[in-house]
This record gives structure tokens, sequence and C-alpha cells, in this order.
């Protein structure tokens, strides 16, 4: 979600900033600005509601010029999208501040600090740490030590950039549950939220740790663990380039991610697999001995990674034979579940830093700990893969729709793969079987590569959703899932409401909302369910609905009056075929949401990384 960039350089800082911003739009946002310490030792702030592009109209016509500073994309938590919520935020010209998460006692430390004379000019709760520096700047020798003393009264999540002229050749760092990368670069360092803000300056990067605070100047560089103590942290360099962060011959990112899907699958199956067999390794080096003593597992995730859980569950209680249990992270981490003894916690992410995905994963190991845990991820320096025992990367690449697509595909790869394992280490999987589910794994590139090709067909269908508001989505099994992934599409990029529901489920009320203005869209594999899903289409077709079937072309859906059906690929089986039958969907809502004329890319209200609650 929110983004930060910063940096301290021998140059002026600005068209650093604002490049940088423009790299982090695909977070999501509703606000920008920045704040740039100019040389004459002077905070000098532009702000604006809107796209970075408002903010670099207003600072085009205004003298910027300063070697230090701090920006931020904004996305609204507290207090409504507008100009005077925007950060970043400044105290008394002294502290200027930028910050993603949420201070949860904001409200007893904006009362306290109102008695103290700070008036207060926002409705955000960020406006409580850059009076609090400040308060604490009155009492300690320089930024650093004024931060140290602040923070420990901030209770909740944070990564801050703070500047003062008090000490103008110093930006501090610091991060409690949200992440915050360092940047080492030749004439100068840097601080962001997400790597590829700063690719332009530098691919050196030092990923703070929870608890840590850094004091960074042009030439050094000293980071502070949770308890004071002077820390070094490894700089890794990243892996990521510029061509990947930029849309090549697409229009948009969503389009160019869909169609990199044949080669991100590819990429997460290197290695992996060796002839017909799944590597145990590729999930770490303790695998095999976890995976034999596994009885239960529970997968936690949210959004589009809940959905590819999902799918595992079939998998997983199919293929390995093991009881899968799976809820979203948001409603787990607040019961009080009961935690097995042998359990795997599976947690599935995109970015590693979900915060409810993060906070159950910690509360279970705070509740008991022997639990076993994995995590299946895009993102090597996460939080989630740090305090995982097990991970399995995802190769997806980088990913800058907001609706994700070779991220949920890819993670239904690593699950296919690891269902496979674990059925291997509890000697459910047979040799032959292993074989036949890798033979179906190496051909899914090329399965994807067809799949794509209805995209001509697919155009045609979307312009039919020009004045629709509602559609429903049907599937049977596994494909139910992949039905709520599809709707979840739908509705994220198009703003169309869409539902998913089991097509079995019809008569018990979902029947209602059928009419000629609600379509349809109905997943047909040919698995053992496909007959019972042909009745169910009839009863949808009976009540008049423009119906839409996406079928194994071994299917042979009888054709219907105002029915369109779209043979995408024959011959899958239970692992290859809900991902292959994602691509349409994925395909729908795209144009579908060009016909509609929405943010395809940066879809309104929404995140990439949702890393508060």
């Amino acid at each position: 979600m929110c983004g930060i960039i910063g940096g301290i350089c021998k140059k002026n800082i600005t068209p650093l900033l604002l490049k940088g911003l423009k790299r982090l739009e695909y977070r999501g946002y509703d606000s920008a600005g920045l704040v740039v310490l100019t040389t004459d030792n002077t905070l000098q702030r532009v702000r604006e509601a809107g796209k970075v592009d408002n903010l670099v109209s207003n600072i085009d016509a205004q003298n910027l010029d300063g070697k230090v500073g701090i920006a931020h994309t904004r996305w609204a938590t507290h207090g409504k999208p507008s100009t005077k919520n925007a950060h970043p935020h400044i105290c008394n010209n002294s502290v200027g501040v930028v910050h993603n998460g949420i201070i949860e006692n904001f409200l007893a430390l904006k009362s306290e600090q109102q008695k103290q004379n700070y008036h207060f000019t926002s409705d955000t709760d960020t406006e409580v740490i850059a009076h609090g520096i400040h308060l604490a700047l009155q009492t300690c020798e320089n930024l650093l030590e004024a931060t140290q003393k602040a923070i420990k009264t901030f209770a909740g999540a944070y990564s801050i950039g703070v500047i003062s002229p008090t000490n103008p050749g110093h930006i501090i760092a610091a991060r409690s549950g949200s992440p915050l990368i360092i940047g080492v670069g030749k004439y100068g360092n840097f601080i962001t939220s997400d790597q590829v803000a700063l690719l332009d300056v530098t691919k050196q990067f030092i990923f703070l740790e929870e608890g840590d605070i850094a004091d960074i100047s042009a030439n050094s560089i000293s980071i502070f663990d949770k308890n004071g103590l002077q820390v070094e942290r490894e700089i890794k360099t990243s892996k990521l380039k510029n061509g990947q962060i930029s849309k090549g011959n697409y229009a948009h990112y969503m389009q160019k991610e869909i169609f990199e899907q044949p080669q991100a699958i590819s990429d997460t199956l290197e290695s992996r697999i060796t002839k017909d067999k799944v590597m145990i390794e590729a999930f770490g080096n303790d695998a095999q001995q976890i995976f034999q003593q596994v009885e239960h597992i529970q997968i936690i995730a949210c959004g589009t990674s809940y959905n590819a859980g999902l799918v595992a569950k079939y998998w997983l209680e199919d293929i390995a034979k093991i009881p899968t249990h799976i809820e979203v992270a948001s409603e787990y981490r607040y019961r009080n579940p009961v935690i097995l003894d042998n359990t795997l916690f599976i947690t599935i992410s995109q970015s590693g830093e979900t915060a409810d995905t993060l906070e159950a994963l910690r509360s279970v190991k705070k509740r008991n700990a022997a639990v076993h845990s994995l995590t299946i991820c895009n993102s090597a320096e996460s939080s989630l893969v740090c305090e995982s025992e097990l991970t399995f990367l995802t190769h997806a690449g980088v990913e800058i729709g907001v609706a994700s697509t070779k991220t949920f595909t890819t993670q239904l790869v690593a699950l296919a793969l690891l269902s496979v394992v674990i059925g291997k280490c509890q000697k459910q999987v047979s040799e032959q079987q292993e074989k036949v589910i890798v033979d179906g794994l190496k051909r899914l590139p090329g399965l994807i590569a067809k799949a794509l090709e209805q995209e001509g067909q697919i155009i045609k269908l979307a312009k039919t959703f020009k004045n629709k508001f509602n559609a429903l989505f049907l599937g049977r099994g596994a494909m139910h899932a992949i039905a709520m992934e599809g709707a979840l599409k739908l509705k994220e990029i198009s703003y169309i409401h869409a539902e998913a529901y089991p097509a079995g489920e019809l008569k018990h009320g979902p029947i209602a909302l059928i009419d000629r203005d609600t379509p349809v869209i109905a997943i047909a594999p040919k698995d053992e369910l496909l007959d019972k899903l042909k009745s169910n289409l009839q009863e949808v077709k009976s009540r008049g609905s423009h119906m839409i079937v996406f079928e194994d072309e071994a299917s042979n859906v009888a054709p219907m009056e105002g029915m369109d059906i779209i043979p995408i690929t024959h011959n899958l089986g239970r692992i290859t075929a809900p991902i292959i039958f994602t691509i349409p969907l994925q395909l729908l809502s795209y144009h579908a949401a060009l016909i509609k004329g929405t943010d395809v890319d940066q879809p309104r209200n929404l995140a990439k990384s949702v890393t508060v609650e």
C-alpha cells in the first residue's frame, strides 16, 4: 500500500524522489507529497491529492532544491484522501515525517500532545509521530536519540523516515511491523518501502529487521536493533532489472503480467523438478523430516492467495490424503483456534508482508512453539520468509498490477508441488502418480500459451459487459475456487459486482439473482462432476441469463440460445485444469475493465500489498 522513498546525496534529491514516487504508484494510493531540506536549511513541502502527476505539475512551478528529502504515496486509513492528510507531515518547521502503517494509540497520544500545545492540521495518525519526535528533540542531543525516545510511545505498525534542520545531514529510518529498506548508493544513501523505487541509483540494499532504527548520512549508515544495540545488517544485491518494471509493448502492466505467465511458471518449476520427480529440498533442508510427521495442515491467506489455498485444500486431501483446513487470516488471528499437534501451518502471500497473515503466523508460534511453518511467497527478503521455518519462493518476478495474475498461477504451481511432496513423504503418492503430475506441470507453459490465443474471442464477450453491473461465476469442486478468483478479478478492476458459487448451491438461493441482465460465467472441465454441472447450466439457461461457458474441448457442453461456449484446451488433469481455466477469467476481467473505462493497473481504493489491518 503506502510507499516511502527518501534520500541524502550529493545533488538535488527532488528528481529522484519524483521518479521513485512514480515507481511506487502500483502499490495503490490516493495522494502524494514530498519535503526537501533546501540549501538554506529549511523544510519545503509540496503535497497533492490524486496522482503523482498532480504533484509533479505543482513542483514544476517551484524551485525545490536540496540534497536531503523524503516522499510518500498515501493510501487513506485515518482521514479521507485530501491534501491536508497527505504525507509528509511537519511539526513546527523542525521535523518532517513519512509513515507507513497505523499508530493504534494515536487518539491517546493526540489528546496528550494537544495538552502540550501541539496544533494538529490533519486527521491522520501520522501527525502524532512528528509531534512526538519534536517533543523528544527538546531533551535529546540529536534526531536519532529523539526518534528512539519517541517510538517507545507508539503502539501499532510503522515504518518511518524522518528529517530535520537540527540534523541536516541525516535521515532517520525505523521499522516495526511494516517493511523498510535502505539503498546503499555510490553518491548517497536512500530509504524506501520497495526496492523498485531505487533501481536507477542502486542495486545494493539493506533490509531492516523488526525493531531496527537507522541513522543515515550520505557517507555512512548506523543501524541499531530494538534493544538499542548497534548491529550490522547484510548488504544484498537485487536481481531486479529496470526492464522488469516497465510495460514494454503492452497497454497495461496487468496485460503484460497475464502474458508473462508461461515464463513465470517455467521459472517456478526450474530446479524444483528433476526428470520425473519433485525435489523435496525445494521446500527447505528439513522439509522431508517435517512432512513425514505432519498430520494436519492449516492454510492462512488473504484475497487471491486465499483462493489459491482453497484449490490446495482439494489437492492436499485428494493427493496427499491429509486433513487440510483454510481460513482468512484476518479472522483466524482474532479467535482462539484449536491447534492440533503435528500441524503444518502454511501462509501464502505475494509480498510476504500481508499484515493479517504475518500476525496470524506470529500468534500461532506464540500459542504453540512446536508448530511447523511454511510460507509460499514471491519476495525473498520479506517478513514471512524470515519468520517461517520452511520457504518456497515462487519465481513470478515483479508484479506491478494491483490485481494479481501470475502471482496466483505460480502459487498454484507451488501448492501442486507441495501436494506431491507431502504425498510422497506420507507414502500416499506412487512413483507413477508423481510422474503423471510432473508431466502435467511440464506441459503448463505450453497449455497457457494456447489458452492465451483465445483472447480475440474473449474481447468480443467482454463487450457485452458494457452495461452490466452484476455477474455470477459457477464452478464445482476445485473450480469453485477458480470461480471465486474470476469473480474477484472482475470486481477488482471493472467494479462490476460479481459473486461465485458452487454450481450445486444454485437452488439454495443464488438462482433468485439470475435474470437477463446478469451474465453467468461457468467453468466446465471434463471431470467426474461434469454431468452435474451440465444440469446446473440447464437450470440457469431456463431463467433467461446470458451464459459464458469456458470448457475443456472434451466436455461437449450442448450449445443453447444465449450461450457462448469457449473451448480452452483439452485433456486436462486435476492439477493442470484449475491453472489453465484461470487464464480466460483473467482475460475476461481485463477486457471488461477496458470496456468500462476503469483504471486497470490501479483500481480505486485498492492497494497492491495490504501491510496494515
